[in-house]
């Protein structure tokens, strides 16, 4: 079998939003490990960036803030080739509950700042004639998310926008994919998950017998952003583990 070689992303220029921490450092770091020049952004400024990153600051669910920080990265750079829509989240709420406030902050960041983003980035993209676009959505996003209600909605409507701008947008070139997140270990997964013996067990539950990384997620955003994924476009890739398994069978008798 042929080797495939490593993925060179040398000249290309990257966007990673919430790309100080968590997840979006893994992925930015990977990026510039690739040879990108890389810019990550969250709304404050942090202790540390991985080498070869650069750091703007911007709140990416105002419409403005969002165009500005494309054309600063623009004017920086002279490009932007590679777009990764990280930055998401929520805390726990019921549903019946969350107010008008919470269900909006919740939609603006999960979905309309990554269509703020891709908006700016599109006229560059396609002056260009090439660009990578990569929406990083979640396993909530395609079944039941009880406790997190509007976030799972988001992020099923981030899926959607995802295929719906790969087609309007192929004809200029430019690639639009999304990563199905599973559960993912974290510098902040105590809050979600609980303390490491819970953790470890929900690792245990997973076919791969392990929660996931930041380097799971960014193998994945490197080989989208790749020429070895020039013909994919309007994609779903699930990086969960192999999926959660099905409460129902520990319910069955010999399940």
């Amino acid at each position: 079998m042929a080797q495939v070689p490593a993925i060179d992303l040398t000249g290309q220029v990257a966007l990673v939003t919430g790309g100080t921490r968590g997840l979006g450092r893994g992925i930015a770091a990977a990026l510039a490990g690739a040879g990108c020049k890389v810019v990550a952004c969250a709304r404050s400024a942090p202790e540390s960036l991985p080498e070869g990153v650069e750091f703007l600051a911007a709140d990416i669910r105002d419409a403005d803030a969002a165009k500005a920080l494309i054309e600063e990265v623009v004017g920086r750079h002279g490009r932007i080739d590679i777009l990764v829509n990280n930055a998401g989240g929520s805390p726990a709420a019921a549903a019946e509950t969350a107010s008008p406030r919470f269900v909006d902050a919740i939609l603006k960041l999960n979905l309309v700042a990554p269509l703020y983003l891709a908006q700016a980035a599109h006229p560059h993209m396609a002056a260009q004639g090439s660009g990578s676009i990569v929406n990083i959505a979640s396993v909530s996003g395609i079944r039941p998310s009880p406790g997190t209600a509007v976030y799972g909605a988001a992020k099923a409507g981030l899926l959607n926008l995802t295929q719906s701008l790969a087609q309007e947008w192929g004809p200029a070139g430019i690639r639009v994919n999304a990563i199905i997140a599973g559960l993912m270990s974290t510098e902040n997964a105590e809050a979600t998950y609980g303390d490491a013996e819970a953790q470890a067990a929900v690792g245990r539950s997973m076919p791969l017998q392990r929660m996931g990384t930041g380097e799971d997620l960014a193998g994945a955003v490197l080989w989208l952003c790749s020429s070895l994924a020039a013909w994919v476009s309007g994609a779903r890739i699930n990086v969960d583990g192999g999926g959660e398994r099905p409460y129902f069978l520990d319910l069955v008798k010999g399940g």
